[in-house]
């Protein structure tokens, strides 16, 4: 995926790298870094910032906390999430319930969305 990326995003994405939410390090440290592929934390897509992104399986996770079920938020999301896939990657969302509720089954999802891609 070639894509051009707002470099002013890129302190910000370092800063939330070092400052992981509780959801996205269990995700990161039990799971994500176990694969066989790659996934990078924060990555900066065009003017967005991903949580996970993994290129050589097109793939985007992202984790989302209550801001992302209000109006704005749910809009948000949509045009976020449609630049993605006009970009050619698919979007995975799990709320942090998902994640401290059915991680094993979050883990299953995502490991099978790798497994298609790869």
């Amino acid at each position: 995926m070639q894509s051009k990326h707002n470099k002013q995003l890129v302190p910000l994405a370092k800063h939330l790298r070092k400052e992981m939410t509780k959801e996205e390090r269990h995700l990161w440290y039990d799971f994500l870094k176990s694969q066989p592929v790659i996934f990078k934390r924060q990555k900066v897509i065009g003017n967005y910032i991903v949580d996970f992104f993994c290129a050589e399986a097109k793939l985007v996770i992202e984790l989302d906390g209550s801001q992302h079920y209000n109006d704005a938020g749910k809009a948000a999301d949509m045009v976020r999430d449609q630049y993605l896939k006009d970009k050619g990657l698919t979007v995975l969302r799990y709320s942090n319930l998902e994640i401290a509720e059915n991680f094993a089954g979050v883990c299953t999802d995502i490991r099978n969305h790798i497994g298609r891609c790869t």
